[in-house]
C-alpha cells in the first residue's frame, strides 16, 4: 500500500502516458492522449506505423481544469496525439523539452536538464518544476528518438513527485537519485517499448525488471506505472511490472492508481 505521506499526492492514469497529478492546489497532466484507437505514421523510411489498441477512458472536457502539462516529448504521437495537441492551447503552460518550446510556441516553456521553474499555488505558496535528464533509447538514440524530458514536483510542505517520461537510461536515474532520493512518488513510464527496426530491438523505454531497479535506486515509496498499455509497441504489461517488482521485493510500493 502506498505510505501516508504518497497518499496526499493523487494520481489517476488514464491510459498510455497520461496522467493526472493534484499537487499543492494544482492540477498536473502527463503527455496527453485522447483518441480513439488508431494507426500513425512514424518519419522513417520504410511502412511503420504506431498502433494505439485502446480508447482512452477519458475526453480532454472530463478532466476539468488543468494548470499545467507536463509533455516529456511532442514529436511521437502516442506521447501527445492529435486530441492531445489541440489540448495543450487550453492549459496556461506546458513544460517540455528545449526543442519541443520551439516547435509548439505560444504557451509552451522549454526546461533544460535540472532547469526550474516555478508556478504560484492557490494558497500563496509555489511548486517547483524541475526539468530531469532523459534518453528515449540507447546510447546515440537522440537524433532518431529526439529530445526527451523528465519532471520532479517539489514545494516546501509537500513529497516530492518524480515524472520519468521515455527514459531507458538508469544512469540518468541514479544522476537524478544523488539529487532527489528519496522520492515519494515515481510516476515511471514502463511497458519494455521496442521496435525490431529500431536499434537492433533495444528498449526505447525501461522495462519491467528496470523500472524495479530505477525505483530502488531512487528510495521511491510509491512507484504508479504509466506508459505500459493502449499501444501495440508494449512488449511487458502489468502482469509483468507486478512480477518484476515482486521479485525485488518491492510489491508493496506499486500503485496502478486508475
Amino acid at each position: 500500500m502506498p505510505s501516508a505521506t504518497s497518499e496526499k499526492t493523487p494520481v489517476h492514469v488514464y491510459g498510455g502516458p497520461t496522467t493526472l497529478i493534484e499537487y499543492g492546489g494544482l492540477r498536473f497532466i502527463t503527455d496527453p492522449t485522447f483518441d480513439p484507437p488508431g494507426e500513425y505514421p512514424m518519419p522513417l523510411p520504410g511502412d511503420h506505423k504506431l498502433v494505439k489498441t485502446d480508447p482512452s477512458p477519458v475526453t480532454a472536457a472530463d478532466l476539468g481544469t488543468v494548470d499545467a502539462v507536463l509533455l516529456s516529448h511532442d514529436t511521437h504521437d502516442d506521447n501527445l496525439d492529435d486530441a492531445g495537441r489541440a489540448f495543450l492551447s487550453e492549459v496556461p503552460v506546458v513544460f517540455t523539452t528545449e526543442s519541443g518550446a520551439g516547435r509548439l510556441g505560444g504557451n509552451a516553456h522549454g526546461l533544460a536538464f535540472w532547469e526550474t521553474a516555478e508556478l504560484r499555488r492557490p494558497d500563496g505558496g509555489t511548486v517547483t518544476v524541475t526539468g530531469l535528464p532523459a534518453r528515449h533509447g540507447p546510447q546515440g538514440c537522440e537524433p532518431i528518438t529526439g529530445d526527451v524530458v523528465g519532471f520532479m514536483l517539489t514545494s516546501e510542505d509537500l513529497p516530492s513527485v518524480y515524472v520519468s517520461g521515455d527514459n531507458a537510461n538508469l544512469e540518468h536515474v541514479k544522476e537524478i537519485a544523488e539529487k532527489f532520493a528519496p522520492v515519494d512518488t515515481a510516476v515511471l513510464f514502463l511497458g519494455g517499448a521496442r521496435m525490431p527496426f529500431a536499434f537492433d530491438g533495444a528498449l526505447l523505454t525501461l522495462d519491467s525488471a528496470l523500472g524495479a531497479e530505477a525505483s530502488g535506486i531512487l528510495g521511491a515509496r510509491r512507484v504508479v506505472p504509466a506508459h505500459y498499455d493502449s499501444w501495440a509497441h508494449f512488449q511487458e504489461g502489468r502482469e509483468e511490472i507486478e512480477a518484476a517488482f515482486s521479485e525485488a521485493g518491492l510489491a508493496d510500493r506499486l500503485d496502478f492508481a486508475r
